[in-house]
C-alpha cells in the first residue's frame, strides 16, 4: 500500500520539463530589427552569411548572435601630414559611414566589434589617405584650394575602406591648421601685399592729379592764346575798354577813381589814374 505522505513530483517535473522547452523555444530564434545586421556563430565559430533583419532561428544553447548597428556612424578623426612644400598640416575630419550587411561576418572575424573598426581601421586609413591627399600640393594651394584636397581624400579613403566593407557616405573637413612659421609668413605676405597695393593707389592719384594739373595748364594756354588773337584782331581795342570800363565799375579800393578815354577815336586804351595822385 502507497504511503499518502509521499510527495508526488509528477507535477513538478512536468514543470521543469515545460520551463526548459519554453526556454529553449525562445533561445532558439532571433529577431534582427531594421538597421541592423547580425553573425551567428556556433560554437564559438562564425557561420557564413550575414542574419538581415527579420526573424532567424538558430541552435540554441551552443549558438549566439552578434548583433552590428548598419546604420549610418559619425567619427571625427584628427589627421596630420607634410605637403608638398614640406610643411607641416593639421587636420579633422567628421567622416560619415556605416557597415556593409553583407560583410559583417568578416568584420566579426577581423576586426570584431564596431570599436576596433574604428580604431584599427578608419583611424589610420583616415592617417594614410590624408598623407596622400596632402603630399601632391603645397600648404597655400591646401587652404586656398580645399575643395579639391578634400576630393583626393575622400576618393583615396573610399578605395581603402571598401576593401573592409565599410562604406564612406560623407566627410567634411573639421579644421584645418598650418604650422606658427607659415602663419606668419602669410601675416608677413598679406601686410606686404597691403602695402604694394597702397603704393600702388598713391601712384595712381598723382598720375591723376599730375594729369589734372596739365588739363588746367592747357586750358589756361589755350585761353590766353584765344585772346591773344582776339586782342591782334580788329576791335581788339574795344574788348580791353569794356573790360576797363567794368573792372572800374565793379572794382574796390585799388581801382582808379578817374577813367579818361582814348580821344583820338581809334579805340584807344582808357588812362587810368588817382585823383589823390596828382598834386
Amino acid at each position: 500500500m502507497r504511503n499518502s505522505s509521499t510527495p508526488n513530483l509528477q507535477p513538478l517535473i512536468g514543470g521543469i520539463i515545460a520551463a526548459l522547452i519554453v526556454l529553449i523555444g525562445f533561445n532558439s530564434f532571433v529577431i534582427i530589427n531594421p538597421g541592423q545586421a547580425g553573425v551567428l556563430s556556433i560554437l564559438g565559430k562564425a557561420q557564413n552569411g550575414p542574419l538581415l533583419e527579420g526573424i532567424h532561428f538558430k541552435p540554441p544553447l551552443v549558438s549566439q548572435v552578434d548583433i552590428y548597428d548598419v546604420t549610418v556612424q559619425k567619427f571625427e578623426v584628427p589627421a596630420q601630414s607634410s605637403t608638398k612644400d614640406l610643411q607641416e598640416l593639421t587636420a579633422s575630419f567628421a567622416i560619415n559611414f556605416r557597415l556593409d550587411p553583407m560583410n559583417v561576418v568578416n568584420i566579426r572575424r577581423e576586426q570584431g566589434t564596431l570599436q576596433n573598426v574604428v580604431s584599427k581601421i578608419i583611424a589610420p586609413q583616415t592617417q594614410e589617405s590624408f598623407k596622400i591627399a596632402a603630399a601632391i600640393r603645397t600648404v597655400e594651394e591646401s587652404i586656398t584650394k580645399r575643395s579639391e584636397l578634400k576630393n583626393d581624400f575622400d576618393k583615396a579613403l573610399t578605395e581603402r575602406l571598401d576593401r573592409y566593407g565599410i562604406l564612406v557616405l560623407d566627410t567634411s573637413v573639421v579644421d584645418l591648421t598650418f604650422s606658427p612659421e607659415f602663419a606668419r609668413a602669410v601675416e608677413d605676405k598679406q601686410i606686404a601685399e597691403q602695402r604694394a597695393q597702397r603704393a600702388i593707389y598713391i601712384a595712381r592719384e598723382a598720375e591723376q592729379q599730375a594729369q589734372a594739373d596739365i588739363n588746367r595748364a592747357k586750358g589756361r594756354a589755350e585761353a590766353q592764346r584765344l585772346l591773344a588773337e582776339t586782342l591782334k584782331a580788329q576791335g581788339g581795342g574795344l574788348v580791353l575798354q569794356k573790360e576797363a570800363i567794368e573792372a572800374w565799375r565793379n572794382g574796390g579800393s585799388q581801382m582808379p577813381k578817374v577813367l579818361v578815354m582814348g580821344g583820338d577815336g581809334k579805340g584807344g586804351l582808357p588812362l587810368l589814374f588817382n585823383v589823390s595822385d596828382k598834386d
